[in-house]
């Protein structure tokens, strides 16, 4: 979706339209959520501190988030995917991966799919969206993003490799900037100079990820779209309009958080056994805390008091702090297995090429 914190601000309110807006809170500590395009102009993005927000656009609008609204609507468009096919893959509340070889509508062409998606959005929310079409989920998501707002965009299989040699190393989906300016260095600024790299010296440069680069700058994605994603993890956190350092007080804050943490256990069915603490100081070092519990911690008393426990445990050093978080994990071994490996008779077998990236 477009700016879609952003644009469902602007569509319930006309005011706001064709002004630079920002989903946030405005206090000094505050950060954008979202910006709507007026703003991204600016130079304004997810993530940006509101204060560095308002200093570069000193009429920006902060309006308050709705997530509630936001998950409405983001199950409104979802409905529209399941008219087309089964095998939607969210990501998170605006964007998804879809497959549509074979759709509910027997539609031959993906690119129309796309289109009509688009345009049921577009009829149904009063939204705009961007589609990314291509035979993987890599070159789906870069599509996705080459042609935003309300973007379309196809790499077909016999134009990746003219495409991916030429693209921004910084523009590969899982480049970030770190690893961007790291390749820089190294002589490496689009995907025709990382194709030059062999293999092993990926991995020795870059680890088990240098593996991934190695591949998908050849094309290669063999991931699949996975309605059913398994959750890993859940926790929770907030950030303190003014830094704390007193325990006392935030156990109380992490009271309110183990219940919350507790609740979206129960909400999706998992209950890790790793309970982890996270703390992040006013000069922005995070640091985590973890114990492994011998039973699925189910009990808002047991995961409060084990928090509670790795917090007057670490040592803050004097140290003021500004976020506090708290989550579960570990609970892969007590889920039993869902699939099962098989061997593929690839002789003869359909190619599934087409992929959707809203």
């Amino acid at each position: 979706m477009d700016a879609f914190y952003a644009s469902i601000e602007q569509r319930d309110n006309p005011v706001y339209r064709g002004k630079p807006l920002a989903v946030g809170y405005s206090e000094a500590r505050g950060v954008v959520a979202a910006a709507s395009y007026e703003a991204r102009k600016y130079g304004i993005h997810s993530a940006m501190p509101s204060v560095t927000a308002k200093r570069k656009c000193a009429d920006l609008i902060f309006v308050l988030p709705r997530f509630r609204v936001y998950a409405e609507v983001s199950q409104q468009i979802r409905d529209i995917f399941f008219e087309y096919t089964d095998l939607v893959e969210p990501l998170s509340l605006d964007e998804a991966y879809l497959a549509v070889t074979e759709n509910k509508k027997n539609i031959a062409s993906a690119m129309r799919i796309a289109k009509d998606i688009q345009q049921r959005i577009f009829q149904d929310t009063g939204l705009t969206a961007s589609a990314g079409i291509s035979y993987n989920k890599f070159l789906a998501k870069i599509a996705s993003d080459y042609k935003k707002p309300n973007g379309f965009f196809t790499i077909l299989p016999q134009d990746a490799e003219k495409f991916i040699e030429e693209l921004q190393i910084e523009k590969f989906h899982g480049i970030g900037k770190k690893t961007a300016e790291r390749m820089h260095l190294m002589g490496i600024f689009t995907g025709a100079d990382l194709k030059k790299i062999p293999e092993e010296n990926m991995i020795k440069w870059f680890g088990k990820v240098g593996g991934y680069y190695y591949h998908i700058v050849r094309g290669v994605d063999n991931r699949a779209v996975e309605p059913n994603r398994i959750t890993k993890s859940v926790s929770s956190e907030t950030t303190f309009l003014e830094d704390k350092s007193d325990k006392t007080e935030l156990s109380e804050i992490l009271d309110h958080l183990a219940k919350e943490v507790l609740r979206r256990m129960g909400k999706d069915e998992f209950f890790g056994r790793t309970v982890t603490l996270k703390i992040k100081f006013s000069d922005f070092k995070i640091i985590t805390r973890s114990r492994t519990l011998p039973e699925p911690v189910k009990d808002f008393q047991i995961l409060f008091e084990t928090a509670k426990e790795l917090l007057f445990q670490t040592d803050l050093a004097n140290q003021s702090v500004r976020l506090l978080g708290l989550g579960t994990s570990n609970a892969e071994d007590l889920i039993p297995p869902r699939y099962i490996q098989m061997k593929i008779p690839f002789e003869g077998m359909k190619l599934r090429t087409d992929f959707l990236y809203r």
